[in-house]
């Protein structure tokens, strides 16, 4: 275990160099540098949805509202502040994180009474009162014109070692007790119940670090990007969060890391076409409910012990996804020449 954790400690020490000196010798442009950034903001932002309906097991549809509370207060704190900039960053992200902490318990201690649609309706109707709220709010928010004059203390080496951060505590998480307990939660609520374990407190407790990383996330987006708008948190986000968390899998780190900087690269891609963008991602999710339905990694984390063998096993895969495929073509033609024939 010990030689595994100093492995990953080396590869993700290496991979920031390597990350901070492509920056620095200019082989990544403004452009891409924005690319990366606005990418790893949504694999934080993506990574708490994640260990609220991947490793819980409960379904949030409002959590640009989380993001939301995190980004205005964070921006509002380092407004009203002048320190020195690393300060005023921890300062603001200490905010925002707990601020969307808060806000999480109190929309989490009623609702995760709820299960499934319910609990997604309620908190799709929280991310819908924060934004309608913000527009509100004018002297506060500045309303639908957004807020101005927020400092711009990020940059892409700080939001990327933000997201290793963010990365390794959720994985730490997950892997102590408390991130067991949710996960048998997940499994089966009525046996982890029965064996003892405290079902309300974990679900609540779990929503509340979900909605502290949101908020980290949302001031992180904050400082980054200068100005905030109501737009930036739509119900629209939400959903594009929730497709991150199952493209990936509901349930894998790993998954949410390669899915968030996918559909990043491909929003840019398709930046001056925002329909065909969405009619694309409707398209991806069918494909993916009909041949791997539990996401591109399910409930694994790439490990580079399994690798070479992950490999190895990737042309059997492809192999066994075109079968499906031709399969599921046969048997829609032999149903149409049916449906012909009567």
């Amino acid at each position: 275990m010990k030689k595994a954790y100093i492995r990953n400690i080396i590869v993700i020490v290496s991979a920031y160099l390597l990350f901070f000196a492509m920056m620095k010798s200019g082989f990544v442009n403004g452009y891409i540098e924005t690319v990366i950034g606005f990418a790893c903001i949504n694999i934080i932002v993506a990574i708490s949805l994640n260990l609220a309906t991947g490793f819980l097991g409960q379904l949030a549809l409002g959590h640009a509202g989380f993001m939301a509370v995190g980004a205005y207060s964070g921006a509002l704190f380092a407004k009203a502040v002048e320190l020195p900039a690393v300060v005023e960053i921890i300062g603001a992200l200490i905010v925002g994180g707990f601020v969307a902490g808060v806000f999480g318990l109190i929309i989490g201690i009623p609702a995760l009474r709820l299960r499934g649609d319910y609990l997604g309706i309620v908190t799709l109707g929280f991310g819908e009162m924060i934004r309608y709220s913000i527009i509100n709010l004018k002297e506060i928010t500045g309303g639908a014109a957004g807020l101005k004059g927020i400092p711009l203390l990020m940059n892409v080496e700080m939001i990327f070692l933000i997201m290793i951060l963010v990365v390794c505590f959720t994985v730490l998480f997950i892997r102590s007790r408390h991130g067991r307990a949710m996960i048998s939660i997940r499994e089966n609520e009525i046996a982890a119940e029965a064996v003892g374990i405290p079902t309300t407190f974990y679900k609540v407790y779990g929503f509340f670090i979900s909605a502290v990383i949101a908020g980290v996330g949302g001031a992180t987006f904050a400082l980054y990007q200068g100005y905030l708008s109501e737009t930036s948190f739509r119900f629209m986000f939400s959903v594009e969060l929730l497709i991150i968390v199952v493209f990936g899998g509901m349930g894998s780190i790993t998954g949410t890391i390669v899915a968030g900087t996918f559909l990043a690269v491909l929003t840019q891609m398709l930046y001056a076409y925002d329909d065909l963008r969405l009619i694309i991602y409707a398209l991806l999710l069918i494909i993916l409910m009909i041949f791997r339905p539990e996401g591109v990694f399910g409930r694994r984390e790439f490990s580079l012990t399994e690798f070479p063998g992950q490999v190895k096993a990737f042309p059997g895969q492809v192999k066994a996804a075109i079968i499906k495929m031709k399969n599921l073509l046969v048997g829609l033609v032999k149903k149409d020449k049916d449906e012909v024939i009567k």
